[in-house]
């Protein structure tokens, strides 16, 4: 496997977790689900929780020594680097995080959010897949002529179903076509954490809403076209 290459070959493993960190898929890191270990993980996103932009490096110690034998300094060279009120804030997120054990909450109302949005989409012409951990959750769409094409291009399913899932008073964040650089299209639903039971079921609902109303839409769209 890899960790068997990188043992055998030397290189290092990192891993993006910019998204997926500090608890939003039901652990700190989405590594701590893996069977690997990486050498080097960036973070961010969750580390200043909407409060302060911040971003971090974790290493492995390893990392860290070969650092210390060479230039003894990890210098970036960015103006507002270890910046102490920026810094501050993510010391009080994670504590916040600790103290109201909202990773551990992540981790066990995931699988139920996750069954939740499936069944309340299972009916529908335009969803391929429900696939993410924790409250990490993305929504791949088909087009519904065929049920595995990606949808047109020209169509902006992505504006059209943030703008409708607006309209239900729900934020979600849609991205344009890209599955082979040019098709697929698919939105991702990331709750708060302390979100309660009856928030999360208001967020599988009025997402529910969401998509039958850009279903609905969508085949008009496709009627058109083909002049059905």
């Amino acid at each position: 496997g890899l960790e068997e290459r990188r043992n055998e070959h030397g290189f290092l493993i990192c891993f993006d977790e910019v998204v997926s960190g500090i608890g939003r898929v039901g652990s700190w890191l989405a590594a701590d689900q893996l069977p690997i270990e990486p050498d080097i993980v960036a973070i961010g996103k969750g580390l200043g929780a909407g409060y302060a932009p911040l971003g971090a490096v974790l290493c492995r110690q390893h990392v860290y020594d070969a650092i210390d034998r060479g230039s003894r300094e990890f210098d970036l060279g960015h103006t507002w680097d270890g910046a102490p009120l920026t810094a501050a804030v993510g010391l009080a997120v994670l504590d916040l995080l600790v103290e109201r054990g909202l990773v551990d909450r992540v981790r066990e109302r995931g699988p139920g959010l996750r069954d939740e949005l499936e069944a309340s989409l299972r009916g529908s012409e335009i969803v391929r897949e429900v696939r993410g951990r924790g409250f990490l959750l993305g929504v791949e769409l088909v087009d519904p002529r065929d049920g595995e094409s990606f949808l047109p291009v020209d169509l902006d399913v992505a504006s059209l179903i943030d703008d409708t899932a607006f309209e239900h008073e729900l934020l979600v964040t849609s991205t344009h076509p890209q599955a082979d650089g040019f098709a697929g299209d698919q939105t991702l639903l990331a709750p708060a954490y302390v979100s309660t039971d009856e928030e999360l079921a208001q967020v599988v609902d009025r997402f529910r809403a969401t998509m039958e109303s850009v279903e609905r839409s969508i085949k008009g769209s496709l009627s058109a076209v083909s002049g059905g």
